[in-house]
């Protein structure tokens, strides 16, 4: 690969194939960030490749170190995110820099993580390194918004996805929904939920369509399927109480004393199919994302009804849509929608969003949006 000439044009392609790299383990490194590294030796020649394949496996760095060998020595690694230099699962990625004899270090992105923070450069610096900062910044941070947005706010990054007919419905008036879009949307949707840690329903999904809400095989392990519940009125039968096929959490918040025994009565059944349950202050998802955090969630993907739908935006738990539309009309002023109430009275009250270009999934459409910054709730 032929660098152009100027001081950080150079880096460029260098970074874009780092990029590469880090995006081969999409969806298998939560809680860590997506990093990919690649290390030059000194005449400029590519030596090494590496990127940080799992959470609790060597990070990029040392991954591309090791391949470079000897050959690192006095030459420059290039990588995605700034380099730790805290001890984790792993040692500290700054040293291995260090002890490889590398003499510049170029990066995309400065880690938020409060361990590192500027830290890891820092480091470097005062070591003698050149560091070259901020290559094509605005790529690794989209890369990582993720993993960048749990770090700033405690909370996953949201996807709200639905499939719905040309005509706006998800289901027709009695209910009926299967199937609304075609094989290859359906087959895009579990690669969807393989880049997610988690996939939510609440208790209705459960009720009405008895989801798997797996990615069919493409992930190991499968993502966390969570189910949030204000009355644990599930059945007795679902899918979803599989615990060989994918774990599963019940989320919940404590019963009225009225209904207290009942609700026990319940846990305990669940508790005997292998689920899990977690006991929250209110059965809302804004007090859901906090633990799904703490479980090292990056990602969550939320694939539930109308209600559910309106509520997690209306909390600032959604940060991406994405909408499949199937050619369909399926009609009835009854039939359902994909979002509930959301309480606008005026236009420049909605919610605004940023729009990818819309692609094909067969005969389907696929478009993808973020909530514009002005959009997401305090």
């Amino acid at each position: 690969m032929a660098a152009p000439a100027s001081s950080e044009q150079r880096w460029i392609p260098w970074m874009r194939r780092a990029l590469q790299l880090a995006a081969l383990a999409e969806g298998r490194t939560s809680p860590n960030p997506l990093v990919g590294a690649v290390v030059l030796d000194a005449q400029g020649r590519l030596v090494g490749e590496g990127f940080h394949a799992r959470a609790g496996l060597p990070h990029a760095e040392p991954g591309a170190l090791a391949q470079a060998g000897a050959s690192a020595r006095g030459g420059t690694i290039v990588v995605t995110l700034e380099p730790c230099c805290h001890q984790g699962r792993t040692p500290p990625c700054t040293e291995a820099i260090l002890a490889a004899g590398i003499q510049r270090v170029v990066v995309a992105l400065t880690d938020p993580d409060p361990r590192v923070a500027g830290g890891g450069l820092q480091r470097l610096r005062d070591a003698g390194l050149e560091v070259i900062s901020g290559i094509l910044a605005a790529e690794a941070a989209d890369q990582n918004r993720a993993f960048v947005h749990r770090v700033r706010t405690g909370r996953p990054w949201g996807i709200l996805k639905w499939a719905m007919s040309l005509d706006g419905r998800t289901a027709l008036p009695n209910g009926a929904s299967q199937w609304i879009s075609g094989p290859r949307a359906r087959a895009w949707v579990h690669e969807l939920r393989a880049r997610c840690d988690a996939v939510i329903v609440g208790g209705g999904t459960v009720r009405a369509d008895d989801p798997l809400l797996t990615s069919r095989g493409r992930r190991s392990p499968e993502p966390l399927r969570v189910v949030l519940s204000r009355s644990l009125e599930l059945p007795e039968s679902a899918q979803l109480w599989q615990p060989s096929t994918a774990p599963t959490l019940v989320a919940h918040a404590t019963a009225e004393a009225v209904a207290l025994e009942s609700q026990l009565n319940r846990m305990a059944a669940l508790k005997a199919k292998g689920v899990e349950l977690q006991t929250l202050e209110r059965s809302e998802p804004e007090q859901l994302l906090p633990e799904l955090a703490r479980r090292g969630c990056n990602r969550v993907l939320w694939e539930c009804g109308p209600a559910l739908a309106a509520a997690a935006l209306q909390q600032g738990c959604v940060q991406e849509i994405a909408a499949v539309i199937a050619p369909k009309l399926l009609g009835g002023e009854l039939a359902r929608t994909p979002l509930g109430e959301l309480g606008f009275k005026a236009m420049d009250q909605v919610l605004r969003l940023n729009c990818e270009p819309g692609r094909s999934l067969g005969q389907d459409l696929l478009l993808q949006a973020q909530l514009s910054a002005s959009a997401v709730p305090n």
